[in-house]
């Protein structure tokens, strides 16, 4: 050939240590496809940096959430994640990382959104206009308490700078993630095996219920729900002792309940409400082609 050297290309990102033992937490976007990740660490002012080979334990594409660990010779400084639910609209925040590659920084503003749902079924965003850039991805978003209440993820950006509409993964979110990552390697999402929708004013008088709540099955496939008794047309109103209010919350909270668990789920059904119990399955395990509809709320969720 023509002397053509193996072209190398370095993403940058930001990352937090989660544990004195060295785990650390990113967005998987940062590390994907690499061959070798090095963590860049800043012990403090004038000191020299440290750098550290990070090995990858494992990774979430659907909430954009990796975890790595690094061995290092002495206990690391880490930080700890406080609870997102309890952030309100208004509270300041501080977002940390490496932004376009510049060195470490540190950004403020408030919290602009809760709740707020991108593309997946799992996303629970915190929205900030704390100056987010391309490589903050994957650094830690604080409360006033210095706690992480979210993984600052993505950007809503015409020109890829800040334009004060940053997103972060809520701490929540990412606990549950990292937890399973940890133990693991890989997630462990519940799953009944069911589509559903929302429950529209028209279907509530058609089926003679009471308001809007809960979630109508459109259709059971073969899975945990159909082993379980329920049928196409029951109207979900109850999931492990829970009212259900719609779908979306529904699906998080599927998600969220340990595989293999067996739930009590209440349905309405000509009428009555039937209890069934319904042992989760694993939604990593289901077909692949039941990830299409996820995206539109118009279309039917599967879980």
């Amino acid at each position: 050939g023509n002397g053509q050297r193996p072209r190398r290309s370095s993403a940058l990102g930001s990352g937090f240590v989660i544990s004195e033992d060295g785990y650390v937490v990113t967005n998987n976007h940062v590390i994907e496809g690499a061959d070798e990740i090095l963590i860049e660490f800043f012990p403090g002012e004038g000191q020299p940096l440290i750098e550290l080979p990070a090995k990858v334990i494992g990774t979430d594409p659907k909430t954009d959430i990796a975890l790595l660990k690094v061995e290092a010779a002495q206990p690391l400084k880490f930080v700890s994640f406080g609870d997102s639910d309890k952030s309100r609209v208004g509270d300041w925040v501080i977002a940390m990382g490496n932004p376009l590659g510049q060195g470490f920084s540190v950004s403020a503003g408030i919290v602009s959104a809760r709740n707020r749902a991108l593309s997946g079924s799992y996303d629970d965003y915190i929205q900030t206009d704390a100056a987010i850039n391309r490589g903050n991805s994957g650094g830690p978003l604080f409360n006033m308490d210095g706690a992480v209440i979210g993984v600052n993820t993505a950007i809503l950006s015409p020109n890829g700078g800040s334009i004060g509409i940053g997103f972060s993964m809520a701490s929540n979110v990412v606990t549950r993630v990292v937890g399973q990552l940890r133990e693991f390697g890989e997630t462990r999402r519940g799953w009944l095996g069911v589509k559903i929708q929302d429950v529209t004013p028209d279907i509530a008088e058609a089926m003679g219920l009471k308001g809007n709540d809960g979630a109508l099955v459109n259709s059971v496939q073969e899975g945990p729900a159909k082993l379980g008794g329920m049928l196409d047309g029951d109207v979900i109103v109850s999931f492990a002792g829970k009212p259900v209010t719609d779908t979306r919350s529904l699906v998080r909270r599927v998600a969220n309940s340990p595989v293999g668990e067996t739930v009590r789920v209440v349905v309405m059904r000509e009428g009555k409400t039937v209890t069934l119990k319904v042992k989760l399955g694993r939604r990593e395990e289901a077909r692949s082609e039941e990830h299409t509809s996820e995206l539109q709320s118009q279309v039917p969720s599967r879980m």
